[in-house]
């Protein structure tokens, strides 16, 4: 079993800044690509940012620029800096990770329970 547990999330006025924090813990073996993705309320989960093992980034176009994704793979934990903060920005946000698993064969992809980023106007 893998797991990952997000926290940092909460309320927060337009223009602040929050930063969330996922391990990830378990039978992991060779954690690859993690990432963070947002659910609004009546939308679809969307990708906010991903970044590799080797420390490739990849953003979404409207949080490009205000938000930042780090990680540290000693700690098998990713981070999500948010800066200048909107309210449509409100949303659940889960953490994502491709791994492998000790002593099995593949590569699952996993997902947390979620953070709620409310941001009030």
């Amino acid at each position: 079993q893998v797991q990952l547990v997000e926290s940092g999330g909460g309320l927060v006025q337009a223009g602040g800044s929050l930063r969330l924090s996922c391990v990830a813990s378990g039978s992991i073996f060779n954690l690859n690509t993690m990432g963070w993705y947002r659910q609004a309320p009546g939308k679809r989960r969307d990708m906010v940012a991903t970044i590799t093992k080797g420390g490739n980034t990849n953003y979404a176009a409207s949080e490009k620029g205000r938000f930042t994704i780090s990680r540290d793979n000693a700690k098998n934990t990713v981070y999500l800096q948010m800066n200048d903060l909107k309210p449509e920005d409100t949303a659940v946000y889960y953490c994502n990770a491709w791994t492998g698993r000790s002593g099995i064969i593949g590569v699952i992809e996993v997902w947390g329970q979620g953070t709620l980023v409310t941001v009030s106007s």
